[in-house]
């Protein structure tokens, strides 16, 4: 997932996109712990996933808010 991606999409979309991936973590961790995953590298890039998710949100309130600040 790439970060360029992220900034064009809507306050929405990023918070249906935060939610499915904080859903495939728990799903991760629970195959981890009963020993049926094998790639344990995919919990650390849905992690990052999920950390761009927030910048990405983050940048969007910001934006918003300095929009706000102008117009007053």
């Amino acid at each position: 997932m790439k970060f360029i991606d992220l900034k064009n999409k809507s306050l929405n979309e990023l918070n249906e996109l935060l939610k499915e991936k904080k859903g495939e973590l728990f799903t991760l961790r629970i195959k981890l712990k009963t020993m049926q995953l094998t790639k344990s590298h995919e919990i650390s890039i849905v992690k990052k996933d999920i950390a761009k998710i927030y910048t990405a949100l983050n940048l969007l309130k910001e934006t918003v808010s300095d929009t706000e600040k102008k117009d007053s």
